[in-house]
């Protein structure tokens, strides 16, 4: 039926032409943000996965700056304890040449008088073992924490352990003295004993300096990979959707064309009353 009040072709050709056109909208977003799922409502399940992982890759960067900060606080309180080690080692040669007998009085002295200044900077290096606020060798010593997950669930603690004279690490005392040869006797196995605590207590302290670098490396891959499943999920193929856009705008000038020779199929009409 011919008709100027309803024309079904121009109806078909517009709904055409409306359809090619929102195609054309989300495949040049698509190509303009890189994202085949840039917004809840191109796929809502998909756009809420994505931005979930989104968050959790976010939340690993606190994760990796706290275990970042928790190893820096290990790293000073190890390097301090090396520095402490040194000294012991010293303290050791001082008090075992004060223990003997028959010292004249001048060189005691000056055996007693190396190993105070020694004995001394012990003290002096706890003070200045800190990181951020933290020292893990002072009298009361804090921990190394590092975040373990995203969700704050768990952590990771290095114990920190004091390292003051007269500590259980440090049996050496703030009186101990090489003044006469027993006093060196006494101090000698105060400084093996310290020595030997010490060691131990790096050889701990280098293990968990191992695990955080463990975790840290771990936390950079899971970041990885959470981006690449990100990526599989939402992310657009340009090649893809470069050769759709072609063929769409093709569409787009022929839905064009359909549409206006649908609205001038009425025209058709006037040559009937010629």
């Amino acid at each position: 039926m011919l008709s100027v009040n309803t024309n079904q072709g121009a109806m078909v050709a517009l709904q055409t032409l409306n359809k090619t056109n929102s195609d054309l909208d989300k495949t040049q977003n698509a190509i303009s943000t890189g994202l085949k799922v840039a917004t809840a409502k191109d796929n809502g399940a998909i756009w809420a996965i994505a931005n979930k992982m989104r968050s959790d890759v976010g939340a690993y960067d606190r994760v990796r700056e706290s275990t970042d900060r928790a190893a820096s606080i290990l790293d000073t309180g190890i390097a301090a304890g090396e520095s402490i080690m040194e000294l012991l080692n010293e303290m050791k040669g001082k008090a075992l040449a004060a223990s003997q007998t028959g010292l004249s009085a001048s060189a005691q002295a000056a055996l007693a008088a190396d190993f105070a200044e020694l004995r001394d900077q012990i003290t002096s290096i706890g003070a200045n073992a800190s990181f951020d606020g933290a020292n893990m060798i002072a009298a009361t010593p804090n921990n190394a924490v590092a975040l373990g997950d995203s969700a704050g669930g768990n952590t990771i603690t290095v114990t920190g352990v004091s390292l003051a004279l007269a500590s259980t690490t440090i049996t050496v005392t703030g009186t101990s003295a090489l003044d006469t040869s027993a006093n060196a006797t006494t101090a000698l196995g105060l400084v093996n004993t310290s020595i030997t605590n010490l060691g131990t207590q790096l050889a701990t302290w280098g293990a968990g300096a191992k695990r955080l670098e463990v975790h840290k490396t771990f936390i950079s891959k899971l970041q990885d990979a959470l981006n690449n499943g990100i990526g599989a999920i939402a992310d657009a193929d340009l090649a893809k959707e470069s050769a759709k856009l072609q063929a769409l705008q093709t569409k787009s000038q022929l839905g064009i064309q359909a549409l206006s020779i649908a609205n001038s199929s009425s025209q058709s009409a006037l040559s009937l009353f010629r």
